[in-house]
């Protein structure tokens, strides 16, 4: 079976990092066309320069990277620096990126993109705030057809919310795109809260990437490292859940995760759960499914494939 073409729409981010290098490790199985940054956990000006950094860290300068939205579709951008540090990769010190930014707007690839490969053959694997998919959707209603997948990380059920008491990160900053993508008729594929906290690092997790003995390596083990503290003190976890990472394992090992096909709609009227995805779990509501939710993974699995694939670079 041919590689997967991917376009990856992320904003870099620990975790995100680790998404990228795994899927930058991972050739015979994923086709990483290029990588979109998008503001969400710190500024554009962040995102981009830490995407150009992780594709020079795996030793894939060649990969296309393009800024994005610089802000939510209408909404004042909301940042995580107290999670992921003031650059959003703080831990281990980063060297600048030489390689090239592309001029055009990652929007505009998005699109072009679409528009030039066979319809049915692009998935999208959204790891931050879901405003570029937006916009592209809205500047050429013709490419929503033309989307193989959509696989994100966001939202939550059972765990609920991690940056307000009902919302998710990457939906809260940008409710209106989410709620945007979840209507477009698009195969959808969600990674939660519900699924990647139980994707959690621990003391031997993270020596297994110490003792790969390479920058790569180093670099994962020193990031999480770093983010984990929060989790930690947070919710009183023996580790940190890699969130993003979970969008690309699905991609490379589908059986890892179980779930269900549901409604899910994104809350947009009310203060109290802007954000928050309103998953229909139990199927009590007439609503049409739109979306398949993952509720469970095979964790060691999971970090058994990150180990194996991350030991390329």
């Amino acid at each position: 079976m041919a590689p997967r073409k991917i376009i990856i729409d992320t904003d870099p981010g620990q975790d995100d990092a680790v998404a990228i290098l795994l899927a930058l490790a991972s050739p015979e199985d994923i086709d990483v066309l290029g990588v979109v940054a998008v503001a969400g956990n710190v500024p554009l000006s962040l995102t981009e320069r830490n995407a150009r950094i992780i594709c020079e860290l795996a030793g894939k300068p060649n990969t296309p990277v393009f800024a994005g939205s610089v802000a939510p579709l209408s909404r004042k951008l909301v940042t995580a620096e107290h999670v992921h540090g003031k650059t959003g990769l703080d831990g281990p010190q980063l060297p600048k990126p030489t390689m090239e930014l592309q001029d055009q707007h990652g929007v505009d690839y998005i699109v072009d993109t679409l528009r030039g490969e066979p319809s049915g053959t692009v998935t999208l694997c959204a790891i931050g705030p879901l405003t570029n998919i937006a916009e592209a959707f809205r500047r050429a209603p013709d490419i929503v057809q033309r989307v193989q997948e959509i696989v994100l990380m966001g939202g939550a059920y059972f765990e609920v919310g991690n940056i307000t008491p009902t919302a998710e990160f990457n939906i809260y900053v940008d409710p209106e795109a989410a709620a945007e993508v979840f209507a477009a008729g698009v195969p959808l594929t969600v990674m939660p809260l519900d699924v990647t906290h139980k994707a959690l690092t621990t003391a031997a997790r993270v020596q297994a990437f110490r003792d790969m003995g390479t920058e790569v390596g180093r670099m994962v083990a020193e990031w999480t490292d770093f983010f984990e503290r929060f989790d930690k003190e947070k919710y009183g976890s023996q580790g940190a859940p890699l969130h993003d990472p979970c969008v690309i394992a699905y991609l490379i090992r589908p059986e890892l995760f179980a779930g269900r096909h549901i409604n899910v709609e994104i809350a947009l009227d009310d203060p109290l759960t802007l954000g928050m995805t309103v998953a229909d779990w139990w199927r009590v509501t007439d609503r049409a499914p739109n979306a398949m939710f993952m509720k469970d993974i095979d964790a060691d699995g999971f970090f058994d494939l990150l180990a194996d694939r991350l030991a390329r670079l």
